[in-house]
C-alpha cells in the first residue's frame, strides 16, 4: 500500500467511519486501502471464505487492517458473515466498539456458485442469494439506525453488468445483483430525509471472484486477457467518492467502472406505449400490441455485447 494521502491531495474522507464487506482481497481491499489512504477509520471485514463460500479465514481481514495500520491509518478487522442479522450487527458494532460511530457501509462481500440455470441446485442459489442480497440488507438494516440518528450516513453497494445486462450461468447471481439496485434504490428514497445517501457500483475488475471464469477457448482467453487489465483499485475512487460529503447530491444512482471509464447506467423506465380505447384481447395484443411495441425490444444480450469494446 502507498503511503497515506498528503499535502495537497485532499483527503476526501476525513475522520470517517466506514465499513467495508468482502474486504479481505480483490475489489474490497483496495477500496478499504483507499479509504484509509484518505483519511478514513476502516472496518475490514471479511469471513475468509473462497470463491464459493466455503471455509473461514481470519486472515485475511487480519492482514488488510494491519496493512492500514502500518501505512499510518486507523482500521479494525471483523470476520463476522454478513449473510445473518445478528452477524451484521456485530459487524456494525464493531465500528462503534472501535472508532465511535458509523458514517458509511461499503457492500462488497461476494461468492459465486455459477451453474447453467437447468442444472442450479438449490442449495447453489440459496447461497449467492444469503451473501449478496441478504448480506447487503443485513449490514444495510444494522447501519440505518445510526444513520438516522446522526442524520447523516452513505451505503455504497455492488451490483454487477450481470444483473443489469444479463450473463450465461449466473441466475443466482444475476438475480442477487438485480436485486441490490432494487434495494439500493429504495434505501435511497426512504431515508433521503434523514440525509442518507446509497448508490451502487457494477465493477469490472480482475480479482479472486473472476478468476475462476474459464479459458477453453480462444474466446475466452481473449476476454480473460483484456480483464486482466482491469485492476480492482481502478474501482476505489468512485466507492471512496460515494461516501465522502462531496457526493452529497449523489443518491439512488447506479454507476460503472471499468479500467479507466466511469458510466452512469440506465434505469427502467417506459420506452413506447400502445393503447386501445375498447382494451385489449389476447387477438388483438398479437395484432397490433406486439407489432407496435416490437421495434424496441431489448436485445437478449449478456455483459459482454453491450460492452464490446476494449478497456480504455
Amino acid at each position: 500500500m502507498a503511503g497515506m494521502v498528503e499535502g495537497t491531495l485532499e483527503r476526501m474522507v476525513q475522520g470517517k467511519v466506514v465499513l467495508v464487506t468482502g474486504a479481505g482481497g480483490g475489489i474490497g481491499r483496495d477500496i478499504a486501502l483507499a479509504l484509509a489512504a484518505h483519511g478514513a477509520q476502516v472496518v475490514v471485514n471479511d469471513i475468509g471464505t473462497s470463491t464459493g463460500g466455503e471455509g473461514a479465514d481470519s486472515g485475511p481481514a487480519q492482514r488488510v487492517a494491519a496493512e492500514i495500520r502500518a501505512a499510518g491509518g486507523s482500521a479494525a478487522a471483523s470476520t463476522d458473515s454478513v449473510a445473518d442479522a445478528r452477524s451484521a450487527q456485530r459487524i456494525v458494532q464493531c465500528a462503534l466498539d472501535h472508532f465511535g460511530r458509523i458514517d458509511g457501509v461499503v457492500n462488497n462481500a461476494g461468492i459465486l456458485r455459477d451453474r447453467i440455470f437447468h442444472r442450479m441446485g438449490d442449495d447453489e442459489w440459496d447461497a449467492v442469494i444469503r451473501v449478496h442480497l441478504y448480506g447487503s440488507y443485513h449490514v444495510s438494516r444494522a447501519a440505518a439506525n445510526h444513520f438516522k440518528e446522526q442524520a447523516s450516513g452513505a451505503y455504497v453497494h455492488m451490483t454487477s453488468t450481470s444483473g443489469l445486462v444479463g450473463n450465461v450461468g449466473q441466475a443466482n447471481y444475476s438475480a442477487a445483483k438485480l436485486g441490490i439496485v432494487a434495494l439500493s434504490k429504495s434505501i435511497a428514497l426512504d431515508m433521503q430525509k434523514f440525509n442518507v445517501r446509497s448508490n451502487c457500483i457494477a465493477p469490472f475488475a480482475w480479482s479472486r471472484m473472476t478468476g475462476s471464469i474459464p479459458t477453453d477457448t480462444p474466446e475466452q482467453q481473449a476476454r480473460v486477457a483484456k480483464m486482466q487489465q482491469m485492476l480492482p483499485a481502478k474501482i476505489a475512487p468512485l466507492a471512496v467518492f460515494l461516501v465522502a460529503d462531496a457526493a452529497a447530491g449523489v443518491n439512488g444512482q447506479v454507476f460503472a467502472v471499468r479500467h479507466n471509464e466511469i458510466f452512469l447506467i440506465s434505469q427502467p423506465r417506459p420506452v413506447r406505449s400502445v393503447q386501445r380505447s375498447d382494451g385489449w384481447t389476447p387477438q388483438s395484443i398479437a395484432e397490433h400490441a406486439m407489432p407496435a411495441l416490437q421495434a424496441s425490444f431489448f436485445a437478449l444480450e449478456r455483459s459482454g455485447d453491450v460492452f464490446s469494446w476494449d478497456p480504455v
